[in-house]
């Protein structure tokens, strides 16, 4: 599980096996380490974040806060997502 960044208590990070077909560019959130109920958030062409699901329940603003931070870092994300699996894709 390659932990990307920390924000807080909150973990964002990709899932080692991302299934196969890979999926398209995205990173779980969580607090305090990886969980099978995690936030998904997909990264766009753009750079955008967009939320997939809220698993893990986190606050509104909280949650905001964190998909701002991950658009701000969105290249450097994007450039790790290639070097783990090789390839990339966007949901949009």
């Amino acid at each position: 599980m390659p932990q990307i960044f920390r924000i807080g208590s909150y973990i964002v990070y990709f899932w080692s096996n991302e299934s196969d077909p890979l999926e398209p560019v995205h990173v779980h959130i969580a607090e305090g380490r990886a969980s099978a109920n995690a936030t998904k958030v997909w990264i766009t062409k753009s750079g955008k974040s967009l939320l997939c699901n809220n698993n893990s329940h986190i606050a509104e603003k909280l949650l905001r806060n964190i998909m701002r931070y991950i658009e701000a870092n969105s290249k450097t994300i994007i450039g790790m997502w290639y070097a783990q699996f090789g390839q990339i894709s966007y949901f949009c």
